[in-house]
């Protein structure tokens, strides 16, 4: 099971600790790295056991959960961009005064509409959750979509793909398999959406790759590899720097 889908299936309490355990291993939900169970590991001149490790591991390397869940895109959180400033200022501890000041907001009051606005969204959520979840131990016919990943720019009906489907467009469009070469690449905005996705589990998790190297890898799966770059950049699949000197897949 890939990042995304662990991430997407965790409990809440899951999602506020940043990882999960089975048998073996704790695994971090933001980036998919283990630790595992019964080893003693080294950090700093210190000795930790796997979930200590874990944890350190998150802080060392996300920051913090929050850190990491508020940097997502808006249409993951539904938040506004003033709304993310907000809360990154609340947990950062400022107070109103503080933070009228640094929004240069007119009035406290202003902000403490912000609170009970954000106040509401919480309730909501936790209702909708609560609804989900009963309907989830009812509903008998709901079919199984595909998972987006957590680096999605445009969650919209283009997920609405079932892992049959997934799977049909797939046998279509890589008739040698998926780790041989694309047919053709497609126009239709789902069948897009898949054969991306497809192509960046061909990137490996943690490696970063130099320009020559993702042109290289692209090119053995389709002939125009400049389109299939730009739109797994596009579409949140691979980042890059600014330079284009380095490339890596996004978790």
């Amino acid at each position: 099971m890939g990042v995304s889908e662990l991430f997407w299936s965790a409990s809440l309490d899951e999602w506020k600790q940043g990882f999960i355990q089975n048998q073996e291993h704790y695994i971090c939900l933001l980036c998919g790295d283990k630790t595992e169970k019964g080893v003693i590991y080294p950090v700093d001149d210190m000795f930790y056991d796997a979930e200590k490790a874990m944890k350190i591991h998150i802080e060392k390397e996300h920051g913090s959960v929050f850190d990491y869940l508020i940097g997502l895109d808006k249409k993951l959180t539904g938040l506004t961009d003033h709304q993310n400033r907000l809360l990154r200022l609340f947990y950062a501890g400022k107070n109103d005064a503080e933070i009228q000041k640094e929004l240069e907001i007119g009035s406290s009051a202003t902000i403490r509409n912000h609170r009970f606005v954000l106040k509401e969204k919480e309730r909501q959520a936790k209702m909708m959750l609560t609804i989900m979840e009963l309907l989830r131990e009812k509903d008998q016919h709901a079919p199984v979509l595909i998972t987006p990943h957590k680096a999605a720019k445009m969650i919209d009906s283009r997920y609405n793909v079932t892992q049959e489907e997934e799977a049909e467009m797939l046998e279509k469009l890589f008739p040698e398999g998926t780790h041989r070469k694309l047919k053709k690449f497609p126009l239709k905005e789902k069948q897009k959406l898949i054969v991306l996705k497809a192509i960046a589990d061909r990137f490996e998790g943690k490696r970063k790759y130099d320009e020559k190297e993702v042109n290289q890898l692209l090119e053995s799966i389709y002939h125009d590899y400049v389109l299939l770059r730009r739109y797994l950049i596009e579409y949140g699949f691979l980042a890059r720097k600014a330079d284009g000197s380095e490339y890596w897949k996004i978790l």
